[in-house]
């Protein structure tokens, strides 16, 4: 024991495990350096699209912030695809984007004159399903620096009936009968998912105890669900900074589109 307590010093290749010897590494005075490329930022807002049985209603509001700035109180976030005022049978499709304002006017003016040259070389508009699907192709093209944007599309099928298609940054999407999204999505949503879905909603006097009878899906008309918009909306600005000052709602059906503006909460 007494010759292990008296052993002379650690050779100096062997581990240190003292503290003293990590002080006396040397100091470096300059660290890595490293440099970043930030591109994309969040403008807040949030979009919806509802879906009924001859008619598709996006709305959006129109605050555009950056942190807790708002650089404007009236910037869009739905646009006319393909629309052409001089023709009776223009393509009847909107688009939503939320997420970073450039990238969702880049998206708008491209899918735009895709669609517009689709209809002078073919005589005809283009469908809303053949639009979804040009739509996703355009998004999964820049997957390797995609557009910062959530992107709904709407529109009237080749039945007359409300088409609704909602995207991830990348390309994926669905056909859905309503979808949020934007900074408010996790308010909304639950709300859609509840008077649009029926999600928890069950028959009264269907059973007993938990055997009751889930409430099935019905499409709504369109009067009720430009209230359910309304509500959402206004029930988000009270509890999200980046939603607020103004609805726009485009409401499409066979007569064409029709946009409305209410204002909304500007605090």
């Amino acid at each position: 024991m007494a010759s292990l307590m008296n052993a002379g010093p650690i050779a100096s290749d062997q581990p240190g495990y003292s503290f003293s010897n990590a002080a006396a590494a040397p100091q470096h005075a300059a660290g890595t350096r490293q440099h970043a490329f930030n591109p994309y930022t969040d403008n807040g807002g949030t979009t919806l699209g509802i879906t009924g049985a001859d008619f598709a209603i996006l709305a959006g509001d129109t605050r555009s912030t950056s942190g807790y700035s708002i650089n404007s109180r009236y910037v869009p976030k739905l646009f006319r695809i393909g629309e052409d005022s001089s023709d009776e049978q223009a393509s009847r499709i909107v688009l939503a984007v939320v997420g970073f304002a450039a990238d969702g006017n880049a998206l708008k003016e491209r899918l735009d004159a895709i669609v517009k040259m689709y209809k002078y070389q073919h005589g005809k508009p283009m469908s809303v399903k053949a639009c979804a699907q040009r739509l996703s192709t355009i998004l999964y093209q820049k997957r390797f620096f995609p557009y910062y944007v959530h992107a709904i599309l709407g529109g009237l099928d080749e039945e007359g009936k409300g088409a609704l298609y909602s995207y991830d940054p990348v390309g994926s999407y669905e056909r859905e009968q309503c979808r949020t999204a934007g900074a408010a999505a996790s308010l909304i949503m639950p709300f859609l998912d509840n008077q649009v879905n029926y999600k928890n909603q069950y028959i009264p006097a269907s059973g007993k105890g938990h055997d009751l009878q889930q409430r099935p899906t019905e499409t709504l008309p369109k009067d009720v669900v430009v209230g359910l918009v309304q509500d959402a909306f206004t029930s988000a600005t009270e509890r999200h900074i980046e939603v607020g000052d103004g609805l726009q709602m485009l409401v499409i059906t066979k007569e064409g589109i029709e946009e409305t503006f209410t204002p909304l909460k500007r605090d």
